[in-house]
């Protein structure tokens, strides 16, 4: 996989071909998780769309760098450069796919980048909704577990199982119960440790929907009906506030059947979704042009 500097970290990142259609996805994965989640989806894609996905800062091959800003507009800034330096080997039109935490860091790269960003599509993201108790719990045992990962843990086969099943409806088997294993392992602790604070603060999860309303972007939403992370009223409780919403479309899909690792667990699902609605915008702008002309 090739590599690319971005505030002076290395991130690792994968390209596929670019497509007639002018469109690319790029797909930002969540919290101690990598690119690798995304690629069953990838292969389905790309042969209509060209995709991009990379390693966040701190997580799976990426490095730290110089770049302190754990926080959503700190990565929404490294994705910026990453679509700067890969200009002319992308899409004119870029929409963003992010899972869970990467959802967040989606809605603010379109808010900081306007004018480089078509769309994006959530997948098992949402919230806005801070319950002080919850959040409070929540950070407590994620700082426990990002003590507590040694190396060698990686090893224990054994283990494989449980993470496959971790926060999933249908199990993932054990190689993907590896694969987050290692990932587990392996993200640096600073950003593992920063991200979970820094995106769950009272104020961040309360300025999420603001910045849901002020995008001018088509915005939808995938969200998993047995998701125990996000459950899906978080999500329509953050798509409410997208202009669009608020006009009477429905922007959320329910997936049946699936947690909260919908790019693995429903796949072809996911594939189709998504494909519907690039493909209703790209009819919508082309129309648009038409008529212009």
């Amino acid at each position: 996989m090739p590599y690319i500097s971005l505030a002076d970290a290395n991130h690792c990142y994968t390209l596929t071909p670019q497509r007639d259609s002018q469109i690319t996805m790029v797909f930002v994965h969540g919290w101690l998780l990598s690119q690798a989640y995304w690629q069953p989806l990838i292969e389905l894609l790309s042969p209509h769309v060209q995709c991009l996905s990379y390693d966040l800062r701190g997580f799976g091959r990426s490095g730290l760098g110089e770049r302190q800003d754990f926080s959503p507009r700190g990565y929404a800034d490294d994705l910026g450069e990453l679509l700067g330096q890969l200009r002319g080997q992308i899409g004119q039109r870029v929409w963003l796919v992010g899972h869970s935490l990467g959802g967040t860091i989606a809605l603010w790269s379109a808010y900081r980048l306007s004018e480089h960003i078509a769309g994006v599509l959530c997948l098992n993201a949402g919230g806005g909704i801070y319950v002080k108790q919850d959040f409070e719990k929540f950070r407590r045992a994620g700082q426990v577990l990002v003590r507590l990962r040694p190396s060698w843990l990686s090893r224990i086969s054994w283990l494989y199982e449980s993470f496959g099943r971790d926060s999933t409806h249908i199990p993932l088997g054990r190689d993907w119960g590896r694969q987050r294993l290692v990932d587990f392992v392996s993200a640096r602790r600073e950003a593992a440790q920063q991200t979970l604070l820094q995106f769950t603060t009272a104020e961040e999860v309360h300025q999420l929907p603001q910045i849901v309303a002020q995008l001018e972007q088509p915005v939808y939403f995938i969200a998993g009906d047995r998701d125990q992370i996000m459950e899906p009223q978080y999500v329509r409780y953050l798509a409410s506030f997208h202009p669009a919403s608020r006009a009477g479309s429905c922007l959320v899909v329910e997936l049946p059947q699936c947690g909260h690792m919908g790019m693995l667990e429903q796949t072809a699902a996911v594939k189709s979704q998504l494909m519907n609605w690039v493909l209703y915008n790209q009819e919508d702008q082309e129309a648009i042009t038409l008529l212009q002309t």
